[in-house]
């Protein structure tokens, strides 16, 4: 059986692009460390679990501002005021999430890859606090935590 060298090529720059993620401390090495949102503010944390379509690492936009990537094996999180707000994602196609967020409260966005016509897309879900900390225990911290 035959390997074709751009097969070889695709195989390892899959890998290497996955490796990207794996460069920041886990979630679960780094909860003791990490500060918990003002009072007066919302901590969403966004992140990915699979490393399917890990070329595919579209910018994460909260409102309209780019706050990170969607990083396969990554996770990162921003600190905002209450309020409503729109997560958005693009590649072929922009793919959107609403929520409100309380004082207080934390929300938990996995970003999901389905199949595209030319490029997966990333789109995300609102998971409940008990799935998300188990999600992310295990994930690389890909970001700089940001305020308004």
């Amino acid at each position: 059986m035959r390997i074709r060298a751009g097969t070889v090529v695709a195989i390892v720059a899959s890998v290497l692009l996955a490796a990207c993620a794996t460069s920041g401390p886990k979630f679960s090495e780094m909860t003791a460390s990490m500060s918990p949102a003002k009072p007066d503010m919302g901590r969403i944390y966004f992140y990915r679990t699979t490393v399917l379509g890990a070329a595919v690492q579209p910018g994460v936009r909260l409102n309209g501002e780019v706050v990170g990537k969607a990083v396969p094996n990554g996770f990162f999180y921003v600190d905002s005021p209450p309020g409503n707000y729109q997560v958005a994602t693009e590649t072929e196609v922009e793919r959107k999430l609403t929520f409100t967020l309380e004082a207080g409260q934390v929300r938990y966005v996995r970003l999901n890859i389905s199949m595209g016509f030319f490029v997966g897309h990333v789109y995300g879900e609102l998971v409940d606090e008990t799935k998300g900390l188990k999600d992310i225990a295990d994930l690389h911290y890909t970001g700089e935590p940001r305020t308004p």
